[in-house]
């Protein structure tokens, strides 16, 4: 029998999607699943955009230009000014999610062999494309203990090689909700000029932010132009996952030349989706303002509750819609799988990620979920219950 290559057998699995089978077999059970795992919102998606593809008068749902449609590139133009994010259509490429946007940076700047620096824990897919393209990550260990902090820039600079190309940040992050301070963004931005590195920052969750603290963006620092590469999403912005449409951002022309040579080979994102996606940058400034206030309650109904239960630590994020929480079980993905096949409360049961599968570490992490708080705040305080009893019922 033909062989698989040894990249593919050396693809991780997700961690958010790979209990999805033993989620199906609780679901036909009769169970009903809450779903903690997946960073899919319930907010409605703006109706704006839903609009915009209802009312199009597109006869043939043709291809869309490579870089992507002239008039989404100017909106998001103003977009960007508006954050105070001043960049041309020439700095932008749309791309199928914000995936592929990481996908055409990790492209664009490394060969085989070549390494990245990611803070840890990370979100899960930086190991896949990482695989998927021949590098390999050095990650930094960050804690819980201090909210998942920047780590001291001298551990960078010691994971720092000849095969160094980039240091990824997720901005805020996932799966920790840590908002970066301006002070940690600049000196990440210093290491990367005195090592002539690119700064790749996923920031696709840059509106989520609480406790009045601001996102710092890698695009507002002038000094890094050159080395400064930015993923970007509509799919956690407006609730629009399905979407799938990001973008990738740089003011370096050689990168952006040479991640346009991918776009072509994929020939161009979706259609009807960037028609959305425009629409969607019409909404309100009140949009945002609801939609934070929503995410902060049911961050303080999460982080509140967890606290009162015995064991368990978890970090209190500033920004996303994601915490991680240590659970007094050696094994959550025991524990995850266990939650969905035998333990249930009034027919009622929860599904979380096992952090395990969001570092790169051996062995790490393996006392810990992170929990997406994308429901509602009376769901969240019923999911928090559901974990309380299972602690109290789980036998390792």
């Amino acid at each position: 029998m033909p062989k698989i290559s040894n990249k593919g057998i050396s693809m991780p699995e997700s961690p958010i999607r790979k209990l999805q089978p033993y989620a199906d077999i609780a679901k036909n059970k009769g169970k009903h699943i809450y779903y903690l795992n997946i960073g899919q919102p319930d907010i409605k998606t703006p109706p704006k955009a839903i609009n915009a593809v209802k009312t199009s008068d597109i006869e043939v749902l043709s291809y869309s230009p490579s870089q992507g449609f002239h008039s989404y590139l100017e909106k998001l133009v103003k977009y960007y000014g508006k954050n105070d994010i001043n960049i041309e259509e020439k700095d932008i490429i749309v791309t199928t999610g914000g995936s592929e946007a990481l996908s055409f940076a990790l492209g664009s700047i490394t060969d085989y062999g070549d390494e990245i620096i990611i803070p840890e824990p990370f979100y899960a897919n930086y190991n896949g494309f990482s695989t998927a393209y021949g590098v390999n990550v050095k990650p930094v260990m960050s804690s819980l203990e201090n909210n998942f902090a920047l780590p001291p820039v001298s551990e960078f600079e010691d994971k720092i090689s000849d095969k160094t190309k980039a240091i990824l940040l997720c901005n805020p992050g996932n799966p920790t909700g840590y908002l970066y301070t301006k002070e940690e963004i600049e000196a990440i931005a210093d290491l990367a000029l005195k090592h002539d590195i690119f700064v790749i920052a996923d920031e696709v969750y840059r509106e989520f932010t609480y406790d009045g603290e601001k996102h710092n963006s890698i695009m507002k620092i002038e000094k890094l132009k050159d080395h400064a590469i930015m993923v970007d999403s509509v799919s956690k912005r407006f609730s629009m996952c399905g979407a799938r449409v990001g973008c990738l951002v740089s003011k370096n022309e050689d990168v952006m030349k040479t991640a346009m040579k991918f776009a072509q080979a994929r020939l161009s994102p979706p259609t009807l989706a960037q028609i959305a996606s425009e629409a969607a940058l019409d909404v309100e400034n009140t949009y945002f303002e609801e939609v934070n206030a929503e995410y902060t309650k049911r961050r303080n109904t999460l982080v509140e509750g967890l606290k009162q239960i015995e064991g368990v630590n978890v970090a209190e994020p500033k920004g996303a819609f994601y915490c991680v929480a240590k659970l007094p079980v050696k094994d959550t993905e025991d524990f995850a799988k266990w939650l969905l096949e035998s333990f249930e409360d009034n027919g009622e049961t929860i599904m979380v990620a096992p952090a395990a599968g969001f570092y790169s570490t051996p062995d790490t992490g393996l006392n810990q979920i992170r929990i997406a708080y994308v429901l509602e705040v009376d769901i969240i305080k019923r999911c928090v219950t559901l974990l309380e009893k299972a602690l109290k019922e789980y036998k390792a």
